[in-house]
């Protein structure tokens, strides 16, 4: 399913004649790459559908595979026929064009994301950022830039309606934090329909003794609440079957063989330590240095999440091509 809400494998294959077909829609300002047409044509195998925007007719993803049928001198081509907006189209083009294929450029990405900004303004964010292949900071920063007056609210990318001050959200996080410090960022944004950068800012300001809104100069009156110690339990973040998988991907040759794999080994046994081990290390943090560890923490936790959505984007595009 992708943001406009189309399930886009559920639609039926159709021949469609190559001269009814236009390439307007394509968010690729550099037009087609002659090596990937190349590579496409040398691999002799059978090329997947296209996809059309029937009101219009316009390629909205497969403008290679395309020129390769116009190459072979082939009349038709195999497509998907979508209905919907102009603008829902053009979402579907920068999707598709970022999730397999020939990925688009940065330059191309942030065009497309001040497009769907202009077009879809009620849009969140993340859900833009979803959409574009780029982060929410670099969508929010577009948004800024491109003069936008802002909404009352922002559908995201689940289809919840959330206010853009979020004032009401960061409210019940704070009273959740204070209630259950133990819980973590994506566990408060998950019960309260926040995101976990705007639970980690609340965080920081309740440590501060800030309000937990972005009105900066508003002092908490009266001294915060100390938070609530709770020992955590490490034990529940050891999967046993996931250790011993592990071992497994330690004797596969393709990885203790490969300066790669090895690196990659060494980071995943280094994360893979028991509950005990953790719970010695965190008593063992220093109490002025505690900010500033949980710091890395949580940027190392980015950086891991950005690679297995990485992994699990590239494992999906060669399973399918």
């Amino acid at each position: 399913m992708d943001s406009t809400g189309i399930d886009i494998t559920a639609l039926p294959v159709v021949e469609i004649e190559l001269s009814r077909l236009s390439s307007v829609c394509s968010p690729r300002t550099s037009g087609e790459d002659p090596e990937h047409v190349e590579t496409l044509l040398s691999a002799g195998t059978e090329l997947p559908p296209i996809l059309v925007h029937r009101p219009t007719m316009q390629v909205i993803d497969g403008l290679h595979r395309l020129k390769v049928a116009q190459v072979r001198g082939d009349t038709k081509i195999v497509a998907r026929l979508v209905d919907g907006t102009d603008a829902d189209a053009f979402v579907l083009a920068v999707e598709a064009n970022i999730r397999h294929g020939l990925p688009l450029s940065l330059a191309d990405r942030k065009r497309a994301a001040a497009q769907i900004i202009g077009t879809h303004p009620q849009w969140s964010d993340r859900r833009v950022a979803s959409a574009t292949g780029i982060s929410a900071g670099t969508v929010a920063d577009l948004r800024r830039h491109g003069g936008e007056s802002g909404n009352e609210a922002r559908i995201g990318r689940d289809g919840r309606i959330r206010p853009v001050d979020g004032s009401e959200g960061r409210r019940l996080a704070a009273e959740l934090i204070r209630s259950d410090p133990g819980l973590s960022l994506r566990q408060v944004a998950k019960q309260v329909g926040i995101s976990p950068e705007t639970v980690r800012d609340v965080r920081g300001r309740l440590e501060r003794g800030e309000s937990p809104t972005r009105d900066g100069s508003r002092r908490l009156r009266a001294k915060p609440e100390p938070l609530r110690w709770t020992e955590p339990d490490f034990c529940r973040a050891v999967d046993r079957d996931r250790l011993a998988v592990l071992e497994r991907l330690k004797a596969d040759p393709a990885l203790r063989l490969t300066e790669a794999g090895r690196i990659l080994l060494r980071l995943l046994a280094m994360h893979s330590l028991d509950g005990r081990e953790w719970g010695r290390i965190l008593h063992g943090v220093p109490p002025h240095w505690g900010s500033v560890v949980a710091g890395f923490a949580r940027d190392h936790a980015r950086v891991w999440a950005e690679f297995a959505d990485c992994l699990e984007n590239r494992t999906t595009d060669l399973a399918a091509g």
